[in-house]
């Protein structure tokens, strides 16, 4: 989808995702020291706002305006600081290294995916982090919600090559239960952590 159409989608409702962090940036952040983090196709800013509520200074980046105005709106809330920028993932650059990269959900054709992939290593600083966790193509079969175009889900495989030159410390199809009308559901994920090393 493109900009206009996450604008309309995200017009909808209040927060059309949770206000909380995703529970595996959660996990795999919540240890680390904090310092400047980028949040890339950050949405509503839920893992940005996080973040910052624990000292990071953090870069939101998103393509949807409505998104990134509901961010500001949940960052205020929270009384911290994010900063937002509108611009397309696969051609926006940092201004310098970071210690951590989010990605969380990043909806792209494989193709666009794998070319943004390949430039995270070159964001981080030495010894800094990459968190990223995407709906995994077998949960089209298998799992619970996710988009169900294969070429906008990822596979393990193909992820952890993109990220040449980092230290992959977990690579895993993982579940994530999903509370549901009807009851909790299982939703299978990729997720990889790296480190760019020192």
């Amino acid at each position: 989808m493109d900009a206009d159409a996450w604008n309309a989608r995200y017009a909808t409702r209040d927060f059309v995702w949770s206000v909380e962090p995703n529970v595996f940036v959660e996990r795999h952040c919540r240890e680390l020291e904090p310092g400047d983090a980028i949040d890339l196709a950050a949405g509503e800013c839920r893992n940005a706002v996080w973040l910052a509520g624990r000292g990071w200074r953090v870069t939101a980046v998103d393509f949807s305006s409505v998104a990134l105005d509901k961010g500001r709106r949940l960052a205020e809330q929270a009384g911290v600081e994010v900063t937002t920028v509108e611009a397309d993932v696969r051609t926006w650059e940092p201004d310098g290294a970071v210690d951590l990269v989010v990605v969380a959900y990043l909806q792209l054709p494989t193709t666009e995916r794998l070319a943004v992939l390949g430039r995270l290593p070159g964001w981080l600083r030495p010894g800094g982090t990459l968190v990223l966790v995407a709906h995994d193509r077998t949960n089209i079969e298998h799992g619970w919600g996710g988009p169900p175009d294969p070429d906008v889900c990822y596979e393990l495989d193909e992820t952890v090559a993109a990220l040449t030159g980092l230290d992959v410390q977990v690579a895993e199809v993982a579940e994530r239960s999903v509370a549901t009308p009807d009851g909790e559901r299982i939703a299978l994920d990729t997720l990889v952590v790296a480190h760019r090393p020192t």
